[in-house]
C-alpha cells in the first residue's frame, strides 16, 4: 500500500527569518501518522537553516532544482553532493516553471532525474500539460512524451526512488484546480504508463502526487481518489496553518 507524501514547494519565497518560522510552525502542528510523509523544499540559501529546525522529527526536507554534474565549473549551479551534505532526500524536477519559464528541455530533466537517483536521493518528477494542450486532447501525449525523456535513464530498481507529480500548468498558481475526476484521470494515465514501460508492480508502487491550487478545502476530495498518493503544494505551503491543512486532509484518508 502507497504511503501518502504532502511536499511544499516554497518556490522563491521566504526570508531566513519567515523559512525558520515557517518550519517551525509545521513541526509544531504535524500530525505524527505512519502513511503519511511531509517534505518542505525551501530556497536553497535557506536549506541549512530549516534543517536546524527540522532535525530530528519526521518532517523531511529537499531542493527545487539541482545540476546534473558533479561539483566543478559550473557557475550559480547547486551539485547534489551540497544537497547530500544538508541532509536534503528529495529534488523537484522538472517543474513547469522551470519548463516553460526558464526554458529547461525534456532531455535536461532527463539527466537531472538520473543524476538524482543515482546519487541516492528521491526524484520527484514534475510533468503536467498546458491549457491549450489540454483543449487540443493532447495531456496523454504530452504526459508521455515528458514521462519518456525524465525516465530515459531510469531503470526498473530505481524507480524505488522516483516520485511523479503530476501538473497542469493551467492549475499552477492560477487558483483553477483539475476536477478530481480530471485528475484522476491524469493519474491513472500515468500509472499505467508506468506499468506499461516497466512492469504492473512498479506501476503500482509508484507514488503520483498532485500539484495546482491545492489547499485545505480541496485536498480531502483530490487525495480520495485512488490514484492520487499525495500533493506537491505551492503558495498554500508558505502558510503553515494552510500547509497543515492539506497534510490532515492526507491524515484523514487513511485514519
Amino acid at each position: 500500500m502507497r504511503n501518502y507524501l504532502v511536499a511544499g514547494n516554497w518556490k522563491m519565497n521566504t526570508t531566513r527569518a519567515s523559512a525558520v518560522e515557517l518550519a517551525a510552525g509545521v513541526k509544531a502542528g504535524v500530525q505524527d501518522h505512519p502513511r503519511v510523509e511531509v517534505l518542505v523544499c525551501p530556497p536553497f540559501p535557506y536549506l541549512s537553516a530549516v534543517a536546524d529546525v527540522l532535525r530530528g522529527s519526521k518532517i523531511r526536507w529537499g531542493a527545487q532544482n539541482a545540476w546534473h554534474e558533479k561539483p566543478g565549473a559550473f557557475t550559480g549551479e547547486v551539485a547534489l553532493d551540497m544537497l547530500q551534505d544538508l541532509g536534503c532526500t528529495h529534488v523537484i524536477l522538472g517543474h513547469s516553471e522551470r519548463r516553460h519559464i526558464l526554458h529547461e528541455s525534456d532531455d535536461i530533466i532527463g539527466r537531472k532525474v538520473d543524476a538524482v537517483i543515482s546519487a541516492g536521493l528521491t526524484a520527484i518528477l514534475c510533468v503536467g500539460e498546458l491549457l491549450a494542450e489540454r483543449e487540443a486532447n493532447q495531456t496523454e501525449s504530452v504526459l508521455n512524451r515528458q514521462m519518456a525523456a525524465g525516465l530515459a535513464n531510469v531503470s526498473a530498481s530505481q524507480t524505488a526512488s522516483l516520485v511523479v507529480a503530476y501538473e497542469p500548468v493551467w492549475a499552477i498558481g492560477t487558483g483553477k484546480t483539475a476536477t478530481p475526476e480530471q485528475a484522476e484521470s491524469a493519474h491513472l494515465h500515468l500509472r499505467n504508463w508506468l506499468g506499461s514501460r516497466y512492469t504492473s508492480q512498479i506501476g503500482e508502487q509508484v507514488r503520483i502526487l498532485y500539484g495546482g491550487s491545492v489547499k485545505a478545502a480541496n485536498a480531502r476530495e483530490l487525495l480520495g481518489q485512488p490514484n492520487v498518493d499525495g500533493a506537491l503544494v505551492g503558495g498554500a505551503s508558505l502558510k503553515a496553518a494552510d500547509f497543515l491543512g492539506i497534510i490532515q486532509g492526507a491524515c484523514e484518508q487513511v485514519a
